[in-house]
């Protein structure tokens, strides 16, 4: 039967392979994040790029609260250049991650942008914290 999903034959089992394979490159989900942190040596930082207001309402326990326009050298200083940053915003709908992870590249620091950012932690049935953000 041809529709929208048929009309356009998959692409070869190579080709499939190569281009899924590689988004583990770029990207992680929340279950494995929350499987690191739980771990207690995750070997990423991870980074909540929403606004102050946002981290305070709720963000993952253990996320350190840079907002995307802030990621810069001087703010990344503390952190070895070798570091991975682990970053996520409100979720599919926000695409402050994304900037965030663009800006990490651009520093040329290791990025992963947390698939499903907040909204994907809360749908997988995880608690988020509450409060300000320590000084990062």
């Amino acid at each position: 039967m041809r529709n929208a999903v048929t009309e356009i034959p998959a692409a070869a089992s190579a080709q499939a392979l190569a281009h899924f394979s590689a988004q583990f490159g770029f990207e992680t989900d929340c279950w494995d994040v929350h499987a690191a942190l739980a771990a207690g040596e995750p070997g990423f930082v991870l980074v909540d790029a929403r606004g102050p207001e946002q981290f305070a309402a709720g963000h993952v326990p253990g996320a350190v609260n840079i907002p995307h326009r802030k990621l810069i050298a001087s703010r990344l200083a503390a952190y070895p250049p070798q570091t991975l940053f682990v970053v996520y915003c409100a979720g599919p709908h926000c695409n402050g991650a994304a900037r965030a992870a663009v800006r990490l590249a651009e520093l040329e620091r290791p990025v992963k942008l947390m698939a499903g950012g907040v909204t994907g932690w809360l749908d997988e049935g995880f608690a988020l914290a509450h409060g300000q953000a320590d000084a990062a």
